[in-house]
């Protein structure tokens, strides 16, 4: 073979490789600096002084660290009121969502009843009726009930949502129906083949159900805003709006009540990502079959 009919050198396909893995790396590190710059944002203006937070130019880090805000802001206002109070709603609306929306989507998924699917699309269309629309009827029928200013009244309007019942019942769905079948041969109901089978296979759905009820929740302004009068039933986002007064507006003191906010979500974020890790193997795995 003459020199010129040689195959050109070729780098090897491991180098290859790794050029694509590190330049995925570095894009996701991008992406994720790009996510988590709010936050950083967040917690270096909660450490600095008020004058500090609207200078200009704008420094990525402070000249002086206060790390007393943090205490003052939880003084400066009943912030553990605050706390128990967005914690007994959102705890609350993640109870009932989660029971309401697994009785649903069993219902949808598994039993068999005249009008099923219109139903289930009218259920779902729910969904494309923005929350705005619905704050005045709601408020209308919560101040005819009395639960105006009362925790029944930001529980109950929340508390069923057309998603978790749409999100349960897809994971329903790729359970294998063996399991049921076979537990009916055996004499179970269905309310225990629920409890009992469909239920434990599913908590990596459920826990993705509660995770985002219970950050939804906690983060809720607009109703909590409408229903509460006061600040014995103030939860965290209208607590941290109490901070604007005539004399101004304390922004570190807001940055800080903002970060002491977070941690709660974080803890659950971090608790349950393995539940919900383990449910994208758990369900292709199903829905292969």
């Amino acid at each position: 073979m003459t020199p010129e009919h040689r195959i050109p050198h070729q780098p090897p396909r491991q180098f290859h490789t790794i050029a694509i893995e590190v330049l995925s790396l570095l894009g996701l590190s991008l992406v994720a600096l790009l996510f988590l710059f709010p936050f950083f944002w967040m917690v270096s203006n909660a450490v600095r002084g008020n004058n500090e937070v609207l200078a200009v130019p704008p420094r990525l880090l402070p000249n002086e660290y206060q790390w007393g805000n943090f205490v003052e802001a939880w003084l400066h206002l009943p912030f553990g009121r605050f706390f128990l109070n967005s914690f007994i709603v959102a705890g609350s609306v993640t109870a009932i969502t989660v029971v309401v929306s697994a009785l649903a989507a069993y219902a949808f998924a598994r039993l068999k009843f005249p009008g099923r699917e219109g139903i289930l699309v009218a259920y779902l269309g729910t969904l494309m009726i923005p929350q705005v629309m619905l704050v005045i009827p709601l408020f209308l029928i919560i101040s005819k009930l009395g639960m105006v200013n009362t925790y029944q009244g930001m529980i109950l309007p929340m508390a069923f949502s057309s998603f978790g019942a749409f999100l349960l019942r897809q994971f329903f769905l790729s359970i294998p129906r063996e399991l049921e079948e076979a537990a009916l041969i055996d004499g179970a109901s269905r309310l225990r083949i629920l409890v009992s089978i469909i239920i434990p296979l599913s908590m990596p759905a459920i826990g993705l159900l509660s995770l985002f009820t219970f950050i939804g929740q906690w983060n809720n302004f607009l109703w909590p805003l409408i229903v509460v009068n006061g600040m014995e039933y103030a939860t965290l986002p209208l607590g941290l709006t109490m901070f604007q007064t005539q004399q101004g507006t304390a922004w570190n003191f807001i940055m800080a009540g903002a970060t002491l906010s977070m941690i709660p979500g974080v803890i659950l974020a971090i608790l349950l990502q393995r539940i919900i890790y383990k449910g994208i193997t758990v369900g292709a795995g199903f829905g292969g079959r």
